[in-house]
C-alpha cells in the first residue's frame, strides 16, 4: 500500500469518528491542531485506526508519535 493511500485511508478514519468531514490532515498535524482531537477521541482513533488497517499497535509506537507523519510511518511498516 503506498504512503498517500494510507494517509487517505487514515484522513477517512479521523473524519468519521472526529465528525469533520471537511478535515484535512497533513504530517505536521498534531492534536493541537484539530480541536476535536482530544484525549478520549485519541482512544478512540486508534482503536479505530487498528481496525481499519487490521493491525495492532503497541503503547511504545502510540507514545512515540508527534503528527500524523509518525502515525502514518508507522502504519506503513507494520502493513
Amino acid at each position: 500500500m503506498e504512503r498517500n493511500d494510507i494517509m487517505a485511508q487514515v484522513q477517512e478514519v479521523f473524519r468519521d469518528e472526529l465528525e469533520l468531514d471537511d478535515l484535512v490532515l497533513e504530517d505536521a498535524t498534531t492534536a493541537e491542531d484539530v480541536e476535536e482531537w482530544d484525549s478520549l477521541s485519541h482512544v478512540q482513533l486508534v482503536v479505530a485506526l487498528e481496525k481499519s488497517f487490521n493491525i495492532k499497535f503497541t503503547s511504545r509506537e502510540i507514545l512515540s508519535w508527534d503528527n500524523i507523519g509518525d502515525l502514518v510511518d508507522c502504519i506503513s511498516k507494520k502493513i
